[in-house]
C-alpha cells in the first residue's frame, strides 16, 4: 500500500517508521527542511520538503498513486485543507486527519474526512476502558460519525450468556467483530457461544448503542 504522510513531527515520524517496517511504501511531506533531512537519513522513504496545502507538493510526493493520505500536522486547518485537496482534486478514496482540538472533530466529519483521529478522545477512551466499571464503552466513531466501535462487558446474568451467536438477533446494521475472553481473542462465528465476563467488541450504527447494550447485557 502506498501511504502519503503529511507532517514529520513525532507522530508522523513514528507512523512512517512503523508503516515502513510493515512493508508499505511511504512518502512524507513537511515544511521544515531540517526535519526532512533528518528523516531522509534515517528512513528509506521519499521525503518532500514543502507545504502540502500546495497541490504541486502533493503531486511531488506521489499522491496520484497513493492509497491513503494521513495529515498529522499540529495544525487542524492544514490537516483539513490537505485532506480535502486529496479527496476533491486527486480523488483519493481514503484520508485520515489528525484532530488536535477536540472541538474540531465534527467539522472534519462534516467536511468528508474519512477518519478524523482525535488523540485526546482516544486517550480518554483508553483511560475509561481501563478504570471504568461500566458495562459499555463507545471506543470510536468513524465514517463521518455514522458508525461506532463499542465494547460491551457481559455480566453473569446477561441474557445472551451460553447462547450461540446464530441464536441472537442483533440490532440492524450491527456486527460482533471480536470477543476478548481472558487473554484469548476470539473471532466469532455463528457457533461461538458467549460466556460470562466476555468483552464483546461490536460495530453498529450511531444510535443503535442502547439497543445493543440492552440485548447483550440486559441493561441500559
Amino acid at each position: 500500500m502506498y501511504i502519503l504522510i503529511v507532517g514529520a513531527g513525532k507522530i508522523g515520524y513514528f507512523l512512517a517508521k512503523r508503516l515502513y517496517q510493515s512493508k508499505h511504501t511511504i512518502s512524507i511531506v513537511d515544511k521544515d527542511r531540517n526535519i526532512c533531512e533528518e528523516i531522509a537519513k534515517d528512513l528509506e522513504v521519499l521525503v518532500v520538503n514543502g507545504d502540502a496545502c500546495d497541490p504541486k507538493i502533493l503531486e511531488e510526493a506521489g499522491i496520484e498513486r497513493a492509497d491513503v493520505l494521513a495529515a498529522v500536522t499540529g495544525d487542524d486547518e492544514d490537516n483539513l485543507i490537505i485532506c480535502q485537496l486529496a479527496k476533491e482534486r486527486f480523488n483519493l478514496q481514503r484520508t485520515v486527519g489528525r484532530v488536535n482540538n477536540p472541538d474540531n472533530e465534527h467539522v472534519f466529519s462534516e467536511l468528508g474526512i474519512d477518519v478524523p483521529v482525535d488523540s485526546t478522545k482516544i486517550i480518554a477512551k483508553i483511560i475509561e476502558e481501563e478504570v471504568s466499571f461500566s458495562d459499555f464503552v463507545n471506543l470510536m466513531s468513524f465514517k463521518r460519525g455514522k458508525l461506532a466501535i463499542v465494547r460491551v462487558d457481559l455480566p453473569q446474568d446477561a441474557p445472551v450468556i451460553n447462547k450461540a451467536l446464530k441464536e441472537i438477533a442483533l440490532p440492524k446494521n450491527s456486527v460482533l467483530v471480536s470477543i476478548l475472553r481472558g487473554e484469548e481473542v476470539i473471532l466469532p462465528h455463528g457457533d461461538t457461544v458467549l460466556k460470562p465476563g466476555d468483552d464483546v467488541i461490536a460495530v453498529t450504527l450511531i444510535g443503535n448503542e442502547p439497543q445493543l447494550l440492552t440485548l447483550l447485557a440486559g441493561k441500559l
